[in-house]
């Protein structure tokens, strides 16, 4: 992974699928999966009682491992991934700049038994405000 001066970008997710990957192709040919990753985290409160909260990633992958995905994981399956955060804007359908962070995935493991029934009910990912089309977005 590139690395500028002094500077380091690198996430590491374990996590469950919250929908099937698309995987989907440039107009170039080259192979492109998105789909998101729900990790949780649960503490204890001030007055004693476990608290938990789900945090949702957008995950990007490119190439090779972009088609693996599509081909091997399934909403449930819980796998490690790592990448980089890239944040990055586009123009929408009305002409309005958004923005958008990911994770642009570069390793990928799945895990659990490859037999073991991985379709753990995993809640959707929350609607963010405004549709976000792929249409939308430069490439």
């Amino acid at each position: 992974m590139a690395q500028g001066k002094g500077t380091v970008n690198k996430v590491i997710l374990i996590g469950r699928l919250g929908v099937d990957p698309e995987l989907k192709y440039t107009p170039s040919g080259r192979a492109y999966a998105r789909f998101s990753l729900a990790t949780n985290r649960a503490w204890k409160d001030q007055e004693g009682n476990k608290q938990e909260k789900t945090d949702w990633h957008k995950i990007v992958a490119w190439g090779k491992l972009a088609e693996i995905m599509g081909e091997w994981l399934k909403k449930g399956r819980r796998v490690y991934l790592e990448g980089r955060i890239e944040t990055r804007s586009f123009e929408d359908k009305n002409g309005a700049r958004r923005w958008i962070t990911e994770v642009v995935a570069d390793t990928m493991e799945m895990l659990g038994d490859k037999g073991a029934d991985t379709s753990e009910e995993v809640e959707s990912p929350p609607q963010e405000e405004g549709p976000e089309e792929e249409d939308d977005l430069p490439f």
